[in-house]
């Protein structure tokens, strides 16, 4: 679920999705490394009814009474079900986008719709691998059976919505290439919306109106 926001909207989201043992989170933490320190483009923690695990993603850990309460009370911008657990984005994230940042989050595809009509300049980032490399790097993991991952990696992924501008990263291969990859569209993002911040220069007076 997405919820409104006040006010005009000047950064840009960046919503990464992608089915499991695609690579996500490897590549967000590619990124995060590489734009350490720089505020114009940030990569907020997600609230998840889950412990914290030094392995997994480095989240805000919330039980699902607390994470409840915080979302009657409007706390999050974006909410998500998903393997029996739930996930929040907290609002903080309009403050950001005011502020003519790019905010970096990883969502579920199940949101996308409701998100194109409140955040319609949002950007989807699709992070793609062959059935072979997923099923290969869920096994790594260790945490499920062979019928488990079989069952993970055939299911069938809804198409992106056509209201949403997306982009399609292959993480088949080297992390460098598709990290790199994801970055340079970070770059690119940042460099426009530095463009439109800055204000126009004022216009000169043609000598023959002098």
């Amino acid at each position: 679920m997405a919820r409104g926001h006040k006010g005009p909207v000047t950064g840009r989201l960046v919503l990464v999705v992608g089915p499991s043992g695609a690579g996500k989170d490897s590549i967000l933490r590619y990124a995060m490394s590489k734009f350490s320190g720089d505020h114009r483009v940030v990569f907020p923690k997600r609230c998840i009814t889950r412990t914290v695990d030094a392995e997994a993603e480095d989240h805000e850990s919330v039980d699902v009474d607390n994470f409840d309460a915080m979302s009657r009370q409007g706390a999050f911008a974006l909410t998500w079900d998903a393997h029996g657990l739930k996930y929040g984005v907290r609002r903080d994230i309009d403050e950001h986008l005011h502020r003519q940042s790019i905010v970096v989050v990883n969502v579920s595809r199940t949101i996308l719709g409701d998100v194109a009509t409140v955040y319609p300049q949002a950007i989807v980032v699709e992070i793609s691998a062959t059935i072979e490399t997923r099923a290969l790097r869920i096994a790594a993991r260790g945490r499920e059976s062979s019928d488990e991952i079989f069952q993970r990696v055939s299911r069938q992924t809804p198409a992106l919505p056509t209201n949403l501008q997306s982009h399609t990263i292959s993480n088949d291969g080297n992390l460098l290439d598709a990290g790199e990859t994801f970055c340079n569209l970070l770059r690119i993002l940042r460099a426009a919306r530095r463009r439109i911040a800055r204000p126009p220069e004022p216009s000169r007076p043609h000598p023959d109106h002098e």
